[in-house]
């Protein structure tokens, strides 16, 4: 039984969503993705293993097809792998109206392309008007890279100049298989971590943490954890992972 949500809070969903390729028994199922979404009813949606256009999931649009099928109004995608036929990246799904989007690069030479997808969006809280700053993103399998990753992100013009009270949320898979990135590169950017251990892979019998959600600024943790429904550890090879925040208006 999870705490009831006040009233300020939005909820962060990630979720490795391994392009809707079921984790146990390998079969394409979208549906299984979005019903496990829709449980939770996140108001904003980070997505990694995103498919567009490729033959292993029937040439499906994933993000446009959650968003529809889920009623997100706002999305944007963001495409880091190209195939023979069509890509897989990124995607952020927004019950608020997305103002600008950004692509920021985070491929170290040598390593598969990776890149953070980042939005601004605008939010009503008590009458108050709060931009908050996502950023989604999908690291790399070696250490030394992960952390280069992140410091690039971090140090990232948009996000170094931002107000310390401004929200920023960074969440995604953070590969971070030895549990270190929080102590090393999240906390001396002023981050605090919302999910510590809290374990998402693999689905079916999760032994690692993988996955985080990681909040800076004027905003406050109220509650975290992992999705384990039945349909959850067959839908992808990762659980979702989910936060609820509380905002406040500004002083």
């Amino acid at each position: 039984m999870h705490p009831e949500r006040p009233d300020n809070s939005i909820r962060i969903l990630t979720y490795n969503i391994h392009k809707a390729i079921g984790g146990v028994d390998r079969k394409y199922d979208l549906e299984r993705v979005a019903q496990t979404v829709e449980h939770y009813q996140p108001d904003i949606a980070f997505l990694q293993e995103v498919d567009a256009g490729v033959p292993r999931s029937n040439f499906d649009v994933q993000v446009e097809q959650l968003a529809e099928r889920l009623g997100f109004p706002h999305w944007a995608f963001q495409a880091n792998v190209r195939l023979t036929k069509g890509h897989y990246g990124n995607a952020i799904l927004c019950r608020y109206p997305v103002h600008e989007q950004w692509d920021v690069d985070l491929t170290i030479p040598l390593k598969k392309r990776r890149r953070a997808l980042v939005v601004k969006t605008h939010l009503n809280i008590a009458g108050h008007e709060r931009t908050l700053f996502l950023c989604n993103l999908h690291l790399g399998l070696a250490g030394f890279e992960r952390v280069m990753q992140l410091r690039r992100l971090l140090s990232w013009e948009h996000l170094r100049l931002l107000h310390r009270e401004t929200p920023a949320i960074v969440g995604g898979d953070f590969n971070d298989v030895y549990g270190s990135l929080s102590r090393r590169v999240m906390t001396p950017f002023g981050f605090q971590t919302a999910t510590r251990d809290t374990k998402t892979f693999p689905a079916f019998l999760p032994m690692r943490s993988l996955d985080a959600i990681y909040y800076r600024g004027d905003v406050k943790l109220h509650h975290a954890f992992a999705g384990h429904t039945a349909l959850s550890k067959h839908a992808s090879d990762h659980l979702p992972l989910l936060a609820d925040l509380e905002l406040h208006p500004p002083d």
